[in-house]
């Protein structure tokens, strides 16, 4: 269960969303188990219906470009998490991608975005004054 091979399922699955190829977005997801959250969206139960969302979203002409960055991978006996920030717009996202080895390759089993409040600079030092 490699690292690499996790990240670089990840990255396949930014790639099929900017590139709104709906036939890899497919070849992702696996079979059986397929649950996702769009943020703002109900929760979605079934690969029919996860595959739906992203035809639904790659036909939006005003979808705006995604990506991902600050990954993060954990692999247990439970599969492969991927959690990373995905900047849509001017917003940021942090998103779990849940990934189970099946058949030697990593699918995706579930994905889930929220808002993430962007991080505030922590405030300037007073300014002391010695007499």
């Amino acid at each position: 269960m490699d690292e690499d091979a996790l990240i670089a399922a990840n990255a396949a699955y930014y790639r099929a969303f900017a590139t709104r190829d709906i036939a890899a977005m497919e070849a992702l997801w696996a079979e059986e188990g397929a649950t996702c959250v769009h943020p703002g969206w109900p929760a979605l139960v079934s690969r029919a219906a996860v595959i739906a969302s992203y035809r639904d979203i790659f036909r939006n002409p005003a979808q705006e470009p995604l990506t991902a960055r600050d990954e993060r991978a954990l692999i247990d006996d439970a599969g492969g998490r991927v959690f990373c920030v995905e900047e849509i717009g001017s917003g940021l996202l942090l998103a779990t991608n849940w990934f189970r080895l099946i058949d030697g390759r990593w699918r995706l089993l579930h994905h889930q975005a929220s808002p993430l409040a962007a991080v505030k600079p922590p405030p300037p030092e007073a300014k002391r004054s010695f007499h």
